[in-house]
């Protein structure tokens, strides 16, 4: 889980590139859990939580032209 304060820190571009990396993360997740290698099962949920963050954090440098 990102803390809210190092994403805020970071410009447009680097957050859309963990935007990606932890996509790419889900889908791994997924993937393990149908083939039953995966324990943690709430490693995903914490990846969207992040997301939703990331994307949050986004549209707020849109709107108030922070970069």
């Amino acid at each position: 889980m990102k803390k809210l304060k190092e994403l805020r820190e970071k410009s447009v571009t680097e957050l859309e590139a963990l935007l990606l990396q932890d996509r790419t993360k889900i889908r791994q997740e997924n993937f393990g859990r149908s083939g039953s290698k995966s324990k943690n099962v709430k490693s995903v949920l914490n990846f969207r939580k992040d997301i939703a963050r990331i994307l949050t954090i986004i549209r707020e440098k849109e709107i108030y032209g922070k970069k």
